[in-house]
């Protein structure tokens, strides 16, 4: 069975068919899905569909570009919503810096504040992170990891970039990771999250899974022009990954361009099963697992 981490069901796009479209999952070996909120209005529209239908679960959050809209009256509805165990995590919540609807340093607070209280509630956030690479590690490991070993940033790095407390300055050098960081409030938790829509290097993606992060996978990896993401995918083991649409949007090949859906997963089990070199049923058996144990173990 196909588990679809991250869908917007509750999207327009799906306002004339959504019941019908939901109904036929099953039929196309669909198990569960997660449909994830991305703004102030939908995290109701979540919570019903997770409420009315058995095999949908939730997560609960603001996109990036929605984060002006953050205010204690949201956080309050979310802090309750997280409490149903059919709202498995906070997201969608992160970073976009190739819009950048919001100021960097409103997303970087607004992330942070997310995460906090998935932290406090030991739930697994599902974190979008564009054209943020540097910035979304920081915080991620700040609050997930332990401290890495001192590093220096580079000040033209430095000055593109909001420089975290844990940098210290050295006077017409450069900023200096300090030797030992603070353990973050959710290293011990045993469910982190997701990265959505992974778009990093292998690199990156060895630092989040080593922090218990898992990877997600959807129509991006049959693009012809996707050779990154393939070399993750080709090098992370298959416990680290979990498979997702962003439904209505990034359909995979070959139905590129068109409205996405969990039917479509298919293509990307297919397509991840050829890179590793597995059969299909493998694929599905073991993102299965990575995903449940994600959304269970509360």
């Amino acid at each position: 069975m196909i588990f679809d981490t991250h869908a917007h069901y509750d999207d327009k796009a799906f306002d004339e068919d959504r019941e019908a479209v939901l109904a036929s999952l099953a039929g196309a070996g669909v198990g569960r899905v997660i449909d994830v909120a991305a703004s102030p209005a939908s995290i109701a529209r979540v919570r019903e569909l997770a409420a009315t239908h058995p095999f949908v679960y939730g997560a609960v959050g603001l996109h990036p570009d929605e984060i002006g809209a953050l205010s204690d009256e949201v956080l309050s509805e979310m802090r309750g919503a997280i409490c149903d165990p059919k709202i498995v995590a906070v997201g969608e919540i992160g970073l976009d810096y190739h819009w950048d609807v919001e100021p960097h340093d409103v997303q970087i607070a607004g992330f942070r504040a997310q995460a906090e209280l998935a932290i406090g509630a030991g739930k697994p956030i599902i974190v979008h992170s564009r054209s943020a690479a540097q910035d979304t590690l920081r915080v991620i490991e700040g609050l997930y990891g332990s401290g890495r070993p001192a590093e220096k940033m580079a000040r033209a790095q430095a000055l593109r970039s909001l420089v975290p407390d844990e940098y210290i300055e050295v006077p017409g050098k450069e900023w200096v990771l300090r030797k030992e960081v603070p353990p973050g409030p959710g290293r011990d938790l045993a469910r982190k999250g997701i990265i959505h829509a992974y778009a990093y290097s292998t690199e990156q993606a060895r630092i989040y899974t080593g922090m218990g992060f898992l990877l997600g996978i959807g129509g991006v990896v049959t693009y012809k022009n996707a050779r990154k993401l393939k070399k993750v995918v080709a090098e992370m083991p298959l416990t680290s990954l979990v498979l997702e649409t962003d439904c209505p949007y990034l359909a995979p090949e070959p139905h590129r361009e068109e409205r996405n859906d969990s039917r479509y997963l298919r293509h990307v089990v297919r397509a991840i099963a050829e890179i590793k070199g597995v059969t299909e049923e493998e694929v599905e058996r073991v993102t299965w697992e990575n995903a449940v144990g994600l959304c269970e173990k509360t």
